[in-house]
């Protein structure tokens, strides 16, 4: 097992996300934020973006639970 964690990021697929929020409540690092535009079948996606966080200490570490616990496939995990 690696001694530290890399750094990783996600990738939400908005038009896939139906809304449910589940990824959001699951975050540990609490990285993932709803839209404020909808998408073509009239969700609020959820999102991630460190650059609109303005994270500085707090990055997302790969864990995967968002991507685990998303009905809708809609979110990609990548490490490194």
């Amino acid at each position: 097992m690696a001694d530290k964690l890399t750094k990783a990021s996600i990738r939400i697929n908005t038009e896939l996300c139906k809304g449910c929020y589940l990824c959001k409540a699951t975050c540990p690092e609490n990285l993932i934020f709803v839209s404020g535009k909808l998408n073509s079948k009239g969700y609020y996606p959820a999102n991630y973006s460190e650059e609109e966080l303005d994270i500085e200490k707090h990055a997302c570490k790969g864990c995967a639970l968002c991507a685990i616990v998303c009905p809708d496939l809609a979110i990609e995990v990548y490490r490194g």
